[in-house]
């Protein structure tokens, strides 16, 4: 038995060892245990290799504001663990997750105990608690987000009302495959027989594999400017970018999200189509005020953040190469007046010489490379000194490279901390704790 959050989430984590795993058997072999939540929930599944954060929190406000109860299950964490279960934004409280631990410890030993499903890993069974907590709690909806892939991940037990495919990229390439269309074999794997699927900004070869296994499903497809469209217009006067919004119900103007980026509209544009496609399903009448209201409501930790004014702190979790790309084009667009100092590590796992070589783009940058606390984290060796670039410096210490980055900044500066969503959570903690703006409160 476990007494505190910490407990429950130490034992959550004991099951780390057992890594990612693709294949439903163990999963499926938890949920029969309890009852197969996953086929009482009502849900939405969203896969992609980027923006898949973004437009779960897009569509969660915008349903939330249609007056929707909305359970979301999203990894990875940026401020608490619990953040990955929650309800209209609200975290699963520590006494909650304790309660389900307790009854799923007992359930996991005896699974271990058969030779088929033993080892079921961390991701499997908070997926199983996840839908476990959301049919207790009686949402309307819960938008589940896909760990990894799509066809194998644990969350393709669900039987959803709509299903969302946000980008394909290179990314995780020793799982899912190393070529775009085999990638979007193993996303297009959530879609299900005769129920839509709201596609993204997706290379051509990969959506031509999306839309076969659409066809084949006989799944109603809804493709980024084909059946809806989205024209960016401007940065917004404040913070956040402006678009327009047409599908065959008509034209939206003007429409303002709360997150900054040229890629920002195209997975707000993503976000109302889905809520779209949920209301007619459902028989809701389809308010504009809720997807106006809800994408200004959308708030995104670690996403183009901005932590600081003055100085100007961004945060931005771009952690593989088709992130980065997309950080290096706003950046280039919307902040070329700055000097800009980057404080950037990521996981040895990734194509960290590309991420590096993009980061060089940026006019005026000055890049400042470093390691951080966690498995598989870069380590600094040579062949970053050896840059041919005198703009990349190695730090040993993140922390004493970020208190030099900000002991020099003036309004004319601007600091940057990318690369891993793990990385950028820590430097946002130390961040958030010297009061935002790098000095202690």
């Amino acid at each position: 038995m476990v007494k505190t959050g910490n407990e429950a989430i130490a034992w959550i984590h004991s099951r780390l060892p057992f890594g990612s795993r693709p294949g439903l058997e163990r999963v499926n072999g938890l949920l029969e245990l309890v009852g197969h939540p996953e086929d009482k929930v009502p849900t939405i599944h969203i896969a992609g290799t980027n923006g898949k954060g973004s437009t779960v929190s897009y569509l969660r406000e915008m349903l939330q504001e249609a007056g929707i109860t909305v359970g979301t299950y999203t990894s990875p964490y940026i401020e608490a663990f619990n953040e990955r279960i929650a309800i209209d934004g609200k975290h699963i409280s520590d006494e909650e997750l304790v309660t389900l631990v307790n009854k799923y410890q007992p359930l996991v030993a005896q699974l271990d105990a058969k030779e088929e499903v033993k080892g079921i890993t961390e991701f499997e069974t908070l997926t199983a608690m996840a839908l476990d907590y959301f049919l207790e709690k009686e949402v309307d909806v819960a938008i589940i987000e896909v760990g990894l892939g799509g066809l194998l991940d644990s969350t393709n037990v669900v039987k959803p009302l709509l299903c969302g495919i946000t980008t394909i990229g290179m990314d995780h390439t020793e799982i899912l495959g190393d070529t775009l269309e085999a990638i979007a074999y193993q996303k297009a794997g959530i879609i299900k027989p005769g129920i839509p699927v709201v596609t993204g900004n997706i290379p051509v070869n990969a959506l031509q594999v999306i839309q076969q296994t659409a066809a084949e499903k006989r799944a109603p497809i809804y493709r980024y400017e084909k059946e809806y469209h989205v024209n960016y217009k401007h940065p917004a006067d404040e913070w956040g970018e402006v678009f327009d919004f047409l599908n065959e119900r008509g034209k939206l103007t003007n429409l303002k999200t709360a997150l900054i980026g040229r890629h920002q509209p195209e997975n707000a544009g993503m976000a109302i189509q889905l809520f779209e496609c949920y209301c007619q399903i459902k028989g809701i009448p389809i308010e504009e005020k809720a997807i106006r209201n809800g994408l200004k409501e959308t708030h995104w930790p670690a996403r183009m953040e901005r932590l600081s004014k003055e100085p100007l702190i961004l945060l931005d979790g771009a952690h593989n190469t088709h992130a980065m790309r997309r950080l290096v084009e706003t950046m280039k667009k919307e902040f070329k007046e700055y000097k800009v100092s980057i404080l950037f590590s990521a996981l040895s796992t990734k194509n960290v010489d590309e991420m590096l070589a993009l980061l060089l783009e940026i006019p005026n940058a000055k890049i400042y490379v470093t390691t951080f606390d966690y498995p598989k984290a870069l380590e600094l060796d040579d062949k970053f000194e050896n840059t041919a670039d005198k703009r990349v410096t190695i730090v040993s210490l993140w922390q004493f490279g970020l208190g030099e980055i900000l002991e020099k900044m003036t309004d004319e500066d601007l600091l940057l901390v990318t690369g891993s969503l793990y990385f950028v959570s820590d430097v946002r903690s130390l961040l958030l704790e010297m009061g935002g703006d790098g000095h202690a409160d």
